[in-house]
């Protein structure tokens, strides 16, 4: 089993999004998505091979996994290294992927 690492940017993507969903729909819908978050990085930390490799290839970055949050329009994007897993983002399904990855280079 290896532990998820959130680099800043993706603890920054979690704690917007989770204000967002506070801001459009209330604390109940907010907590639920903080606590999905979380929980759906448990399954890459047991295999993290199971994440796809697609944005990565599609954005030409090696290596780069996604993984979905269960029950939400949003996804992990993340690396996996010998000790861990280096998560770099949580985007959500509706922003332009690629131009963020891009705009990061």
């Amino acid at each position: 089993m290896k532990r998820s690492l959130l680099r800043p940017q993706a603890e920054g993507d979690l704690v917007a999004r989770t204000r967002y969903y506070r801001s459009e729909s209330g604390p109940a819908l907010a907590e639920r998505f903080f606590n999905a978050a979380l929980v759906s990085l448990r399954p890459i930390e047991r295999m993290p091979g199971i994440g796809s490799l697609r944005i990565g290839e599609l954005s030409d970055i090696p290596g780069l996994r996604d993984w979905p949050v269960q029950g939400f329009p949003v996804r992990w994007l993340y690396f996996e290294t010998d000790t861990n897993l280096d998560v770099v983002r949580l985007i959500a399904d509706t922003q332009d992927l690629l131009a963020i990855l891009r705009a990061a280079e």
